[in-house]
């Protein structure tokens, strides 16, 4: 099955993918944040910006994105420097949220852990190079 096509009977949690972004700036991700906003419906705001949190502990930006309709293409995004993202989903949900990242950003996949009914992957984000 390609990436594209969606599993029979897929709706609800089987088209959701949890991502997390953590040890980047809140610029970067908001830009990560506001990519996947364009390609797919949100559980978040638009103007809904990530904040930086004072304290030792680092800061966990997280939103759920519903990747069964594209809404468009991403244009190429700037990072100021690499973002990791941890993504949690059904496979297909995944595979599509990779794709729609791959947009925007150059995609690294750092490692997976697969699952029955889940994938869980580390993604490595950076500016895409023309």
């Amino acid at each position: 099955m390609k990436s594209s096509q969606k599993p029979m009977g897929a709706h609800g949690a089987d088209t959701e993918v949890t991502v997390e972004l953590s040890g980047c700036e809140a610029e970067d991700a908001h830009a990560v944040f506001g990519a996947l906003r364009t390609v797919f419906a949100s559980d978040r705001a638009p103007d809904d910006r990530p904040e930086e949190v004072a304290g030792a502990r680092p800061t966990v930006w997280s939103s759920t994105f519903d990747v069964s309709e594209v809404r468009e293409k991403a244009d190429p995004t700037r990072l100021t420097r690499p973002v990791t993202a941890d993504i949690q989903g059904g496979y297909w949900a995944v595979a599509r949220l990779q794709e729609g990242l791959s947009g925007a950003f150059a995609v690294e996949v750092l490692g997976t852990a697969a699952g029955d009914q889940e994938q869980e992957a580390q993604l490595r984000l950076d500016t895409r190079r023309v």
